[in-house]
């Protein structure tokens, strides 16, 4: 049987990726969760979707430090000797965008307010 991967980006986002799961996982099709060149809040989100049972075989969700020299979230993702990630479990997406970082790399901000 031939596996298939979900990568949150190529499919739409995380409502298309978690309806890909669903029907994957309700049809016993083995499938996997990976990423691109995100920043960490996109592995994040990566890793989340990693935890839904219709993901059955190993990722390609990667360390902070394979792209980035810092991470614009703290923790950075960590890969253990064993080649896993823990998934967070605290609320939200599990990591807290490290302000400092991010300003440091920001090259406009514009301001959108409802009237």
């Amino acid at each position: 049987m031939q596996d298939h991967h979900v990568k949150l980006g190529r499919v739409g986002g995380y409502a298309e990726a978690k309806k890909l799961e669903t029907v994957a996982r309700e049809k016993g099709v083995p499938v996997w969760c990976g990423g691109m060149l995100e920043t960490g809040i996109g592995r994040a989100h990566n890793i989340a979707m990693a935890t839904l049972a219709g993901f059955t075989l190993p990722g390609d969700v990667s360390a902070s430090s394979r792209y980035w020299e810092e991470d614009i979230i703290e923790p950075p993702v960590l890969v253990s000797t064993k080649g896993t990630i823990a998934a967070p479990s605290g609320p939200g997406i599990g990591y807290e965008v490290n302000l400092r970082r991010l300003d440091s790399v920001t090259l406009k901000k514009e301001t959108c307010r409802n009237k």
